[in-house]
């Protein structure tokens, strides 16, 4: 009896420990499975997050070549107006310069000087019209005193013209002779602008070098 007992209780402890043995070998293969999936769970997360971080480094390389572009762009876009606008102040400065030099070289001239200069104009301007043989003239005079309009007519037209007082906006002295064949202008601003259409290269480049010695940089 006390053998057989014996015996029932060895046998229990052996399937006692087999089952044990067994449990362990389980919780040891869960243990393993769980180990792989987590390591590759994490190796997935690693995975994504590289893509991601060079997904993001490529796009934010993108963003900067194209602000830089615009940038780029942006500036010499600035550059070419702020030239443009330079350019203008300087052609505007030069533009007043010479306005002011004809204004101070006119009021330097004496007033014979500038009836000889609008005889001079009128005289060519009635030989390339060619109206000597035209009895019916009409003078209109502006900054021209009467007399003085009838010696210069005199000279150039001998008892040929009827003279008319007009105003203009020209700052000058001009005279306009109406005759049924032609239109003839003569004005001491047509001596100022063929003064300075041929004088024009050489008082800008004085001017400049006038500008440059004030410091002014246009």
């Amino acid at each position: 009896m006390s053998r057989f007992f014996f015996r029932a209780i060895m046998i229990f402890m052996e399937e006692l420990q087999s089952t044990e043995i067994l449990d362990h070998e389980i919780l040891e293969d869960a243990r393993k499975k769980a180990h792989r999936i987590l390591k590759t769970a994490d190796d997935t997360i690693k995975a994504k997050l590289a893509d991601r971080e060079k997904n993001l480094n490529e796009t934010i390389s993108e963003l900067q070549r194209k602000y830089a572009q615009q940038s780029k762009f942006a500036t010499d876009e600035i550059m070419a107006h702020l030239q443009i606008d330079k350019q203008r102040v300087k052609a505007k400065k030069i533009e007043e310069m010479l306005s002011a030099s004809v204004k101070t070289w006119y009021a330097g001239l004496s007033r014979d000087r500038v009836l000889a200069l609008l005889k001079g104009e009128l005289a060519t301007r009635v030989a390339a019209g060619d109206i000597s043989g035209t009895s019916a003239i009409n003078a209109q005079i502006h900054h021209v005193e009467r007399k003085e309009a009838e010696a210069l007519l005199q000279a150039v037209l001998p008892g040929k013209c009827s003279i008319e007082e007009i105003t203009s906006v020209s700052p000058y002295p001009e005279i306009i002779l109406e005759t049924p064949q032609a239109r003839i202008y003569a004005s001491i601003g047509k001596t100022v602008d063929t003064l300075l259409g041929e004088k024009r290269a050489e008082l800008v480049e004085a001017m400049l070098g006038q500008m440059e010695i004030a410091g002014e940089t246009l």
